[in-house]
């Protein structure tokens, strides 16, 4: 590379290292009066304020028990929800979906909250899942029965199962 060449470089370095530094020093807020006008006037602010007595500091309110409930238990406890209204799950199914690394993914705990919360008429929900296994598979009361009670399907008790196959038309 020539000489000439090799100047032309090193200038061109220059020119764009020092337009750099200009447009940080911009950015960064170089302006230093302004700056400095709007600390003074915090701290003036700081300086001038008083304490508030005690007999007009505001009253703490209680602590709601929901209030200390953790956001993901619910969240787990909307979800539980929304699978026992559109799915017609049993509490069994519905625990081990919230937990399932497949499923929701929650913590034991969260979902187990879920459960206990949740108030629902579980029975209905068993009669509902027995009717579309008679309608959309035509299965006899005893296969039904077994599918609600087995821990490889539905999860119902066999309580809630009993109460679908004696209400099911």
């Amino acid at each position: 590379m020539s000489e000439k060449k090799k100047k032309a470089l090193y200038k061109r370095w220059w020119f764009w290292m020092i337009a750099i530094i200009v447009v940080i020093a911009i950015a960064s807020g170089g302006g230093g009066e302004e700056n400095s006008d709007q600390a003074k006037t915090n701290e003036e602010k700081a300086t001038t304020t008083t304490a508030t007595p005690k007999s007009e500091e505001k009253k703490e309110t209680p602590v709601k028990e929901e209030d200390t409930i953790p956001r993901e238990y619910k969240a787990a406890l909307q979800k539980a929800e929304l699978y026992a209204e559109t799915m017609y799950m049993s509490k069994a199914a519905i625990y081990d979906q919230l937990v399932s690394e497949y499923g929701e993914g929650f913590p034991p705990e969260a979902a187990q909250y879920a459960i206990d919360n949740i108030e629902w008429n579980w029975k209905e929900n068993a009669l509902k899942k027995a009717q579309s296994y008679a309608e959309t598979m035509s299965m006899s009361d005893s296969a039904i029965y077994e599918q609600l009670v087995s821990e490889h399907g539905e999860k119902f008790t066999p309580e809630e199962a009993q109460y679908a196959i004696d209400n099911l038309k």
